[in-house]
């Protein structure tokens, strides 16, 4: 899936999908409940991260802050339904604050009836690729917010037989996906993803430090990193370079999101001594990386930069102020 709805739309089916087929309903409900909880909290920092630096991304495009969930993409489809008291296999599973979709009156757990006058309960769901289904609507709802500007949905709530209809307009906001990796504790970005393991220690921290986390994978994507590493080659000294710009590039994006900027140095200096293993954990050890310290004192000789740019501009336009080796 292309373009920012994708990035703030897309279904994230896979850890429930790894759930037996067979569970108890309470440990379904629980599990379900969990991974409802860390994807809303994602989903909303995420949000705030692309939105308060679209201006700044040059590839921005509208958004709803709509997440979305195919139950019957998850292995036993009728225990997700039955948890999460839905009405049909389409479901709201996250909406972002301050989102189009907030204000629209969308809600976790509500069942997503209709999008553009297409009844969704004549939508075939594919055995062999489940997942198709969820990026036919995503595709949907993405093209009529880049054509028109809105989109209108139908969704009811649970027990409700009464349809709601909701137009929904567009936020622009940065192409980046947040999606949870179940079973993991590493922390990636791919070039249009950040993929946060659900075991990552920072998944406990405050959203601020968390939000410094998703900073950092974020910059390797706005940086465009993946594409210059496949082009200048995956060297020690290469990957220490990018680490070292996303480093400094973590307090301008917290700043333009509304968060602190010192929150990057206060990650480092919390994390990095506590951190054992996993992406971030091994990264601060590894030898493409420079030592936790090192790398928040360099955060920390950005801050004054950030402060100056907001000073001049209103904002830390990161485009023009921030400096790598292209610019």
């Amino acid at each position: 899936m292309r373009g920012l709805k994708a990035a703030i739309v897309a279904g994230l089916v896979a850890p429930i999908a790894a759930l037996p087929a067979q569970v108890e309903a309470n440990s379904t409900s629980q599990a379900l409940q969990r991974l409802q909880a860390s994807e809303a909290r994602l989903f909303d920092i995420g949000w705030r991260l692309v939105t308060g630096n679209a201006a700044f991304c040059g590839d921005a495009a509208p958004a709803a802050g709509l997440l979305l969930h195919d139950a019957d993409s998850y292995a036993d489809s009728a225990a997700v339904i039955g948890a999460l008291g839905l009405d049909g296999p389409i479901g709201v599973q996250a909406v972002a604050g301050g989102s189009p979709a907030e204000a629209a009156g969308l809600a976790p757990n509500m069942t997503l009836v209709a999008v553009a006058d297409q009844d969704l309960a004549n939508w075939p769901l594919d055995s062999g690729a489940k997942w198709t289904r969820m990026a036919q609507i995503n595709d949907l709802i993405e093209r009529r917010l880049a054509e028109r500007g809105s989109v209108t949905l139908r969704a009811r709530r649970t027990g409700n037989a009464e349809e709601r209809e909701v137009v929904l307009p567009g936020a622009l906001a940065c192409p980046t996906r947040f999606e949870l990796l179940p079973g993991s504790d590493r922390v990636v970005a791919d070039g249009t993803r950040v993929l946060i393991g659900d075991q990552f220690s920072g998944l406990s921290y405050s959203d601020e430090l968390l939000a410094a986390a998703v900073a950092h994978e974020l910059a390797h994507n706005f940086l465009r990193h993946r594409e210059r590493l496949d082009a200048a080659g995956r060297s020690q000294g290469n990957i220490r370079e990018t680490e070292r710009e996303a480093d400094r590039l973590m307090p301008w994006l917290l700043a333009n999101a509304g968060y602190r900027p010192a929150a990057a140095v206060e990650f480092m200096e919390y994390w990095g001594p506590r951190s054992r293993s996993g992406a971030l954990g091994g990264i601060l050890r590894a030898r493409s990386h420079d030592g936790w310290d090192e790398r928040a004192r360099r955060i920390t000789a950005e801050l004054p930069l950030v402060e100056r740019a907001i000073a001049d501009n209103g904002a830390a336009d990161w485009r023009t102020r921030f400096a790598t080796p292209d610019r």
